[in-house]
C-alpha cells in the first residue's frame, strides 16, 4: 500500500484555489470592462466583434493622433472603481467557492481592506489632489523654472519640469491614501468582526494604482499613445485585489 506524501492534498487544493480565484476574478473584471466599453460606444455584438480587427477591440485599441475621432476606452475615476469592485466581488466569490469554509471571515476582512484601503480611499485622495491642481495650475506653472527654448533639449527640459509638480503630488496623494485607507479598513474590520487587525502594507497593494501613473502621463501629453498603453494594462493590474482576497487566509 502506497502512502501519499504529507501535504500533497494541500498543494492540490492550493493550486485549485489559485486557479479558481484567478478565473472568477478575471470574469468579474472582464464583465465590468465590457460594461464600460459598451457605455462608451463599443458594440458587444458577437457578429460586430468578429468583423472588427483585433487591434481595434476595446481592450486593445490605442489612441491614434492621426485619427483623433477614433474612440478608445477611457478609464477614469468611476470606471476604475467599477473595475476594482468587480475584481473584489469576483475574487471573493472564487475564494468562497474553492476554499475551506473556515477561511470565509478572513476573506471578508480582506475584501474590506482591498476595497477601502487599496481603492476607494487612495483614489479619493488622488482625485482631490487632481482637482486642486487643476484649479491652481496656472499659479503653479508660474513657479516652475523654464529656460529659453532653442532646441530639442530645452523643449524636453521645460516639458519635464512642468510635469514634476503634478507627478510629485500624485505620488504623495497615492502613498498617503494607501496608508490612510489601510488604517481605516483595519479599524472597520476590528469594529465589525471584533478582531484585532494589524494588516501591513504589501507591494501588491500598489498594483491597482497604475491608473494614477496613467493620469500623470496624461498630464504630460494629454491624449497620447503612451498614456493609452498604460490604460490598457489597468484591467490586468486590477485583478490583483480580487486574487489577494480569494487566496487570503489568516
Amino acid at each position: 500500500m502506497q502512502v501519499a506524501p504529507i501535504g500533497i492534498n494541500d498543494k492540490k487544493n492550493d493550486t485549485k484555489l489559485k486557479a479558481g480565484v484567478a478565473l472568477t476574478t478575471a470574469i468579474g473584471v472582464g464583465t465590468a470592462f465590457a460594461h464600460v466599453a459598451k457605455r462608451q460606444g463599443f458594440s458587444l455584438s458577437p457578429s460586430a466583434i468578429r468583423k472588427t480587427p483585433i487591434k481595434d477591440w476595446a481592450i486593445f485599441r490605442l489612441y491614434d493622433k492621426n485619427n483623433p475621432n477614433k474612440k478608445d476606452v477611457v478609464l477614469e475615476g468611476k470606471e476604475i472603481i467599477e473595475l476594482a469592485s468587480a475584481s473584489v466581488a469576483g475574487g471573493l466569490v472564487g475564494g468562497l467557492i474553492f476554499d475551506d469554509k473556515k477561511y470565509r471571515k478572513s476573506k471578508l476582512r480582506e475584501s474590506v481592506n482591498q476595497l477601502l484601503g487599496n481603492v476607494l480611499v487612495p483614489i479619493s485622495c488622488v482625485w482631490g489632489i487632481s482637482e486642486l491642481y487643476k484649479k491652481n495650475k496656472t499659479s503653479i506653472m508660474k513657479l516652475v523654472p523654464q529656460i529659453k527654448e532653442t532646441g530639442k533639449f530645452s523643449k524636453f527640459f521645460n516639458k519635464t519640469m512642468k510635469c514634476i509638480p503634478f507627478s510629485v503630488a500624485t505620488l504623495g496623494a497615492l502613498t498617503c491614501g494607501i496608508f490612510t485607507g489601510n488604517r481605516v479598513s483595519n479599524y472597520i474590520n476590528e469594529k465589525v468582526f471584533h478582531k484585532k487587525v494589524d494588516r501591513v502594507i504589501k507591494g501588491t497593494d500598489f498594483a491597482p494604482h497604475v491608473d494614477d501613473i496613467g493620469m500623470a502621463v496624461s498630464m504630460m501629453a494629454d491624449k497620447s499613445k503612451g498614456a493609452s498603453i498604460i490604460q490598457r494594462t489597468i484591467p490586468a493590474f486590477l485583478c490583483v485585489p480580487g486574487y489577494e482576497i480569494g487566496t487570503h487566509r489568516d
